[in-house]
């Protein structure tokens, strides 16, 4: 029964650091300026800008879907550790 308890403790925690890895992903991506002010701008670097928003627009998306995720396989695992508590604690009742 420890296994259980363990392993539920362990997809937690993974699921946790995931969630923290992917916010801490969101914070740099909204960090990034997403328009530069100034009129002479070459436009090779306006082409740059346009690419690096699209590519974090993207990012964006994808963190968000593995945040989602992540809160899945958190509340799952807390689940699995509800229900182990809930057994040990009927086994007791039957052993007392």
């Amino acid at each position: 029964m420890a296994i259980s308890l363990s392993t539920a403790l362990s997809g937690m925690s993974a699921a946790n650091e995931r969630l923290r890895a992917s916010s801490e992903n969101l914070a740099v991506a909204a960090r990034r300026p997403e328009s530069m002010d100034g009129q002479d701008q070459k436009q090779s670097d306006t082409l740059t800008r346009e690419a690096t928003n699209a590519t974090t627009s993207v990012q964006i998306e994808k963190e968000i879907v593995e945040q989602r995720s992540a809160t899945y396989a958190y509340v799952a695992n807390l689940k699995v550790l509800q229900t182990q508590v809930r057994a040990e604690g009927a086994l007791l009742d039957i052993k007392a």
